[in-house]
């Protein structure tokens, strides 16, 4: 705010400008991240992009059994669910701290 209690617009604009590239650049960050997700305390393990890029898949041998599909599927889907989970709880993290935006999520003067 300017003497009188004006609003300083340009001060604004140049906020804005600098939470918007912070925000580019966490972005660009996360989209970049790698992350890991398991199911059936690790028996599978995925690696993920943040971006939902699946990188690799890991299957213990032990089991893998031809007469129970249906189980190693759920571990499948529980592992890439974890995964995910844990992409957005990266992005959270990385972006958590400019969604309050100008000072806590108030704009100045108002």
């Amino acid at each position: 705010m300017q003497p009188g209690g004006e609003f300083d617009i340009q001060q604004l604009m140049a906020q804005a400008q600098q939470m918007q590239q912070a925000v580019m650049a966490a972005q660009a960050e996360i989209a970049e991240s790698e992350v890991e997700g398991e199911a059936g305390g690790g028996l599978v393990r995925v690696k993920i992009r943040a971006t939902g890029e699946v990188l690799s898949l890991a299957i213990d041998p032990k089991i893998v059994d031809p007469e129970d599909v249906d189980t190693l599927q759920d571990l499948v889907i529980g592992a890439l669910n974890n995964a995910m989970e844990n992409a957005q709880n990266l992005a959270a993290e990385r972006l958590g701290p400019l969604a309050g935006g100008f000072g806590g999520g108030a704009l100045p003067g108002f």
